[in-house]
């Protein structure tokens, strides 16, 4: 009996629920292994297991591209399940789910704008030495300093909250559009209950560690400057305002599947409805082209911030426009 066109999507939509559980429970079980078992059993009896750390940092990448997913809605196409999953990652990632998914869907938003895009600077208007403090900043940990440390901005009283934002955060700018959204009573009470979450999950690992606590210090680092250094690594110096822009660069066949074909990144900003698991498929099909080595275009972040001038604007869109922004964004 032939398979239908829908009976063909179904079970791909099946095959990926599995995958993206069976992920779900194996990092689930690597958080609990460092943050719990390591300290409390394994470094006791020897410590040279803290080695064991050390391959377990190549797994935060590939750990944001599964919370990833539940910002796109296509962890599991219940929303419950999308939603609960999505938290309860997030706070074992160190970030309220609505800090992550806000932020991100504001980026594709408004992509490679000069609004937006950490790598660019105004010449003229700011030095290159002048913009380099935030971009480095940025690039080695400095984003994840942030998603980690701003639930502690969101316990104030909304009064208090109000005049920081009046006074302290620029209109039009970012931030100022995060804190609006991130302003409402219910954003604000999950990031709240998520906040208290990350800081008891952080307070045991402190417990369980006692003494090693400089190894769980280096764990938060590791995952710090890892998510942080290969953020905006397919966009670096992108052409300006092509806010579907990004680049497709090449891994060997296994690091793309551990990074959940993350790497298809162009794919995922001209649809991202598009879930992990078929992004190599619509390369593919559109004959998409590489635009380089994943390793050499995070080393080349290392030149610093370039001027707007300097790059070239948006080109005609690439590929269909069906899908690109699935979720609505307000401000």
């Amino acid at each position: 009996m032939p398979v239908t066109g829908s009976d063909a999507m179904d079970r791909r939509s099946a095959i990926s629920i599995v995958v993206n559980f069976t992920l779900a429970v194996c990092h689930t079980a690597v958080n609990l292994y460092q943050f719990i078992i390591l300290p409390l059993w394994l470094l006791p009896m020897d410590v040279r297991w803290a080695w064991t750390l050390f391959p377990r940092a190549f797994l935060n990448n590939p750990y944001w591209s599964l919370i990833h997913e539940a910002i796109h809605d296509l962890f599991h196409p219940e929303r419950r399940v999308n939603a609960f999953f999505g938290r309860a990652s997030s706070i074992l990632f160190g970030s309220p789910f609505q800090i992550l998914r806000l932020s991100h869907l504001l980026h594709h938003k408004l992509n490679r704008t000069p609004m937006e895009a950490t790598d660019l600077y105004e010449r003229g208007k700011s030095s290159r030495a002048v913009a380099a403090v935030g971009y480095y900043f940025q690039t080695l940990g400095g984003l994840y300093i942030v998603e980690f440390l701003s639930p502690l901005l969101f316990f104030l009283p909304r009064d208090l909250l109000r005049r920081f934002r009046l006074r302290f955060v620029k209109a039009g700018t970012v931030s100022a559009i995060l804190i609006q959204n991130w302003s409402q009573d219910r954003v604000i009470r999950e990031i709240r209950v998520d906040g208290l979450w990350i800081f008891a999950w952080l307070g045991l690992g402190l417990y369980c560690y006692g003494k090693y606590w400089p190894l769980l210090l280096a764990v938060v680092g590791a995952r710090g400057f890892l998510i942080s250094f290969l953020d905006n690594v397919y966009h670096y110096r992108t052409p300006v305002n092509d806010i579907y822009y990004a680049c497709n660069l090449w891994l060997p066949p296994f690091s793309t599947r551990v990074l959940l074909n993350f790497n298809f990144h162009g794919i995922h900003h001209q649809n991202p409805a598009i879930p992990w698991i078929r992004l190599p498929v619509v390369f593919r099909e559109q004959s998409q082209i590489f635009h380089g080595h994943y390793l050499l275009a995070a080393m080349r972040q290392l030149r610093g911030p370039v001027a707007t001038q300097d790059l070239p604007p948006a080109t005609s869109h690439r590929g269909s426009a069906r899908g690109r922004i699935s979720h609505s964004f307000q401000g």
